[in-house]
């Protein structure tokens, strides 16, 4: 972890009610793919965390979606202005070498740290498989990032207004075979994935949780798993299956 004092070089909105933020001028590679960020608002108490779309050597990338007080207001921020930010929390994803036909899924605001890891995934030799799912077409975005990637991507809506109608586990059927998966998204997302896939397929899940400190301190977003409890800020927000409790 790291405390940052980040300045904005971009604010733009690129779906409905979806935002990228760009920061540049330090050095990010310290961040990992599934880490986030937890951004300090003006007049407000609570810092926002904000799951990383990507990060290099001088440029750092986030999305979010406009959801309340706090990141409505980031949506007003301009180029040139500062925010404070620790950087590099929780656990990410981490390439598992002892599968070579991965896939990723992501939905919603579960979509940017899946970008970020599929390019890790890449860099390392492996063809990742992703696919993407949406309310509607109008909530779309990063999908042709994907491709650009190389990626075969398959995208689902759930009003089927654009590629497969439904959600993310009616599009496994078009990706082939998969030996791992790893995935960011909703709660129900998750554990429908969890049901679907076949239990002896190893799979990471990353959880989006409320947070109050955002580092470990507070026991704010504890959940329970097989011998205890774990903070999705520290110990995770990248979980393994196997030790997941799922509730109902």
């Amino acid at each position: 972890m790291k405390e940052k004092v980040l300045t904005i070089s971009e604010n733009k909105n690129i779906a409905a009610g979806i935002w990228k933020m760009t920061f540049e001028g330090d050095d990010f590679r310290f961040i990992a793919p599934g880490q986030f960020i937890n951004i300090k608002l003006p007049g407000l108490y609570l810092r926002r965390p904000i799951s990383v779309c990507d990060a290099d050597a001088s440029r750092l990338v986030i999305i979010y979606k406009a959801v309340g007080k706090g990141t409505d207001l980031m949506t007003t921020l301009e180029p040139g202005e500062k925010l404070e930010a620790l950087c590099g929390l929780g656990n990410g994803f981490v390439p598992d070498k002892n599968y070579s036909k991965p896939l990723l899924v992501g939905g919603g605001v579960g979509v940017p740290p899946m970008y970020f890891f599929t390019e890790t995934l890449i860099n390392s030799g492996f063809k990742p498989k992703v696919i993407l799912g949406f309310n509607t077409k109008d909530d779309v975005f990063y999908a042709d990032e994907f491709k650009a990637l190389g990626c075969e991507v398959a995208l689902a809506t759930a009003d089927g207004s654009l590629g497969v109608k439904g959600f993310v586990t009616d599009a496994l059927k078009y990706v082939g075979d998969f030996d791992s998966f790893y995935c960011c998204g909703p709660m129900p997302m998750l554990k429908a994935l969890n049901r679907t896939i076949p239990g002896h397929i190893p799979g990471y899940f990353s959880f989006e949780e409320r947070m109050g400190c955002g580092f470990g301190a507070c026991m704010g977003c504890s959940i329970a798993v097989k011998g205890g409890y774990k903070r999705v800020c520290k110990d995770g927000p990248v979980l393994a299956r196997e030790e997941i409790i799922w509730e109902d």
